[in-house]
Parts: structure tokens; sequence; C-alpha cells
């Protein structure tokens, strides 16, 4: 039998006024007005023919009918929250936002292995450098580099990374050898722009700070807004990138890029690879799968340890 309920809004706006025995919170957390909360508990009072809380001058107290509801609907609403996750995950589709250097270079080669062991997730790799809003874009989950400073986010570390100085190897043996961390200032840096300045990623401003080395402007040198563009540059020997090593596996492994400073420590800050997600999520089954295959494949990546 179909039992008739109260409007769900105001069984939703007393649970969380309840919750926290404060209209105003409750609206902040509704994001309505505390007005509209108080209107709809008057809504559910007048349904059920009896008073919920009782109004005091400067505070709200529950009634024993609204203390005797309150468990049973908090349970209540945290059951719809977990069923209408499950109906989320019904697509099979997951959506990673992560940036196109860290996704076509590392992420990416390694991701036939979760298809193969989930084909029934449908993976999209939203690849931008626009840092995504978890709770307002449609994505479910992200990938980040930086120091891990993502609050109000579950945040797994997946491999902590130095940035490195790379070049051809002609820069090494050219007329003007790099032999020490000082040389660079007889060449070209070659800079990763941003459009919007990021200190939360490593630069060559750092790296030079870190190393020791004085009187090398960490500022000059081309710019490029793509990692690809740079590491290319680097390449046909215009000069020295600063890279994440994981970036540049392949690079190194055939010998175009060479790390000339691998001894020097140059480390640039706390850098990580981080994969976040809101903590509401963490029970969805299609991420819990990714989080999982993931954290394994960090587990045996040569290079988690280096840098």
């Amino acid at each position: 039998m179909i039992r008739r309920l109260p409007p769900l809004n105001a069984l939703r706006a007393f649970e969380s006024a309840a919750r926290h025995l404060s209209f105003k919170k409750a609206a902040e957390e509704l994001n309505v007005t505390p007005a509209a909360i108080s209107q709809q508990v008057k809504t559910l009072e007048d349904s059920l023919g009896q008073k919920l809380f009782r109004r005091l001058p400067r505070a709200i107290v529950l009634t024993e009918a609204g203390q005797r509801a309150l468990p049973h609907l908090s349970a209540g609403f945290e059951r719809l929250v977990r069923g209408v996750e499950e109906l989320a995950t019904a697509s099979g589709v997951l959506t990673v936002s992560v940036a196109p250097s860290f996704g076509g270079r590392w992420l990416v080669p390694r991701l036939g292995r979760f298809r193969d062991v989930h084909p029934e997730i449908e993976v999209r790799i939203d690849a931008t450098e626009r840092l995504a809003d978890l709770e307002r874009d449609d994505v479910d989950m992200a990938i980040r580099f930086g120091r891990g400073d993502y609050s109000g986010l579950a945040c797994d570390t997946l491999f902590q990374e130095t940035a490195v100085p790379v070049c051809a190897p002609s820069l090494i043996t050219a007329e003007r050898p790099l032999a020490v961390p000082e040389d660079l200032g007889k060449h070209t840096l070659l800079q990763q722009w941003r459009a919007v300045e990021d200190e939360t990623l490593p630069n060559w401003r750092m790296w030079l700070k870190a190393a020791g080395v004085e009187g090398v402007d960490g500022e000059a040198g081309p710019r490029f807004s793509d990692f690809a563009m740079t590491v290319s540059a680097a390449i046909a020997g215009q000069g020295v990138a600063l890279s994440p090593r994981a970036l540049i596996e392949a690079e190194l492994a055939d010998g175009r890029l060479v790390a000339p400073f691998c001894e020097v420590d140059g480390a640039t800050g706390d850098f990580s690879y981080f994969l976040v997600v809101p903590e509401a999520r963490l029970r969805v089954p299609k991420i819990r799968a990714f989080r999982a295959w993931i954290l394994e494949e960090v587990a045996t990546y040569s290079g988690a340890d280096s840098g």
C-alpha cells in the first residue's frame, strides 16, 4: 500500500533544521532563505497537526514528537542519497578530469588495462587545464598535480614527483655545455605558460632557488601553453625544459631527452599527483572500481619512487 506522505521539501527542511537546531544553518545547507525553511516546517506541522519545534526567543528546540521522528528521517534521506548514487551508476559512464599532459602521457597508455577488467564502465577523459568543480561540473573525479590542498575532497596520493630540467643530448656537448646548474644561465629556458599563474605548480624560479642557483633569470625564455609543444622545443634543441619525470618517460628512455642534473637536489616542493573525489561519491561502484585500479597501477609503477 502506498502511504500518503507530507511534501518531501517540507520533510527535508525539518530534518536539516532539526539536525542543526537552526533555521539559518538549514537554509545555508539547502541553499534557501531561513524564512523558506520556517514556512516549510510550518507546512509540515500543519499537515501533521502537531508542533515539531518549540520556538524560543533566540533558539529552537525539538518537541518530543520531533525528537522521535528525526533519526528515522535522517536515515531515510541517507538511503535516498545512496539510491540516487546507484541510479547514477546505471549508465556505467565515468568522467575523469585530468590535465592533457598527464592524461596523454601517463594515464591513457595504461587505460586499456582498466577496460579489460571493467568493460561495463565507459571511461570519458575530460582533458583540460581548467580546474574542474567536482560539485557543479559533469565530472565524477579528477587527477591533480600540486601540494594536496583540496579542501572538502577525499584525496589519494598517487605518487610524489619532482620536476627535472631536460634537454636534447646535443646541448650537453655543445660549445656551451650543461655541466652544472649554473650553466643554465647560458641557455634558453623553456617556460610552461598558464593563463592563470598557479603557485601550486613547479616553475623555473622555484627550481633554481631550490638548487641554490643565483644570477639566472627564471622568468626569461619562450612560453608555451601546451606541454607537448614545450617538450617538442626541448627535443629540437631550442632550450631546456622543466618537466615532471613521469611525463617524459618515453623521451628519456629512447634518448631524445636527457636530464643533465639528475644528481642535483633541485626539488621544487612537495608536489604529487592526487586522485580527488567528493566524499559523498566514494561509495559509487564505478568510482570505487577506478580508484582501486589506479592505486594498483601506481603501486606497480616503476617511476613511483622517482624524484
